[in-house]
């Protein structure tokens, strides 16, 4: 082999190692890069937020405009139209999310200005209130579990619309019942409830169109 031929047959064996180093380079690189993403994704998936607590809530559902003069507070009527909170019983105002459950009282006047128990959740960071069950008051302070009532196909809805079944008029209905097991009252509400629970005892279904 001549010195040309052997120089530059040295030449292309060099480079040759380069590319072969360089690759292992950029494939040891991705890899490093792959398991960074999945060690990320497994440490976001361990930091979830836990779930939304259940929680009661007692208070009137009013128009936020009413709540804020109630309180002294002046405002332009028209920018606050529609807009619904409960003034809890002590003294905070939560705006309600007009969703499936919530919608209700933007709708219906006959849900609003009257003591309530709300059983519902709120997300962390956020000042609303997602309604999960509504409980009103008769004229004797017994609690009534509160919704909508198709009489033909003995279906329940939670906002006025049509039944979803027969596209017929559904009625408010009111059903005597005690809160779920779930929901823990403050110790010193438990005998005070029961006492007066008890001078009421549990009537019939009503409703109202």
């Amino acid at each position: 082999m001549t010195p040309k031929l052997s120089t530059v047959v040295s030449l292309l064996m060099t480079l040759a190692a380069g590319v072969a180093i360089g690759g292992d380079e950029r494939s040891d690189s991705a890899s490093s890069k792959t398991q960074d993403v999945a060690v990320d994704e497994k440490k976001a998936s361990e930091t979830k937020a836990p779930p939304t607590r259940k929680e009661l809530f007692r208070g009137e559902v009013v128009f936020l405009h009413d709540a804020l003069k109630k309180r002294g507070v002046n405002a332009y009527e028209e920018e606050l139209s529609g807009q619904i909170v409960l003034d809890t019983s002590d003294g905070r105002l939560i705006p309600i999310v007009p969703d499936w459950r919530g919608r209700a009282f933007y709708q219906d006047d006959r849900l609003r200005n009257r003591r309530v128990e709300l059983i519902g959740q709120r997300k962390s960071g956020l000042p609303y209130l997602q309604v999960l069950m509504v409980f009103t008051f008769d004229e004797n302070g017994g609690r009534q579990y509160t919704d909508y009532w198709c009489d033909i196909c003995a279906i329940p809805m939670y906002e006025i619309k049509l039944c979803e079944c027969c596209q017929g008029d559904i009625e408010l209905r009111f059903q005597p019942q005690d809160l779920p097991d779930y929901i823990k009252k403050p110790a010193h509400e438990q005998s005070t409830a029961r006492s007066s629970e008890g001078d009421h005892p549990a009537g019939r279904n009503s409703t109202e169109r």
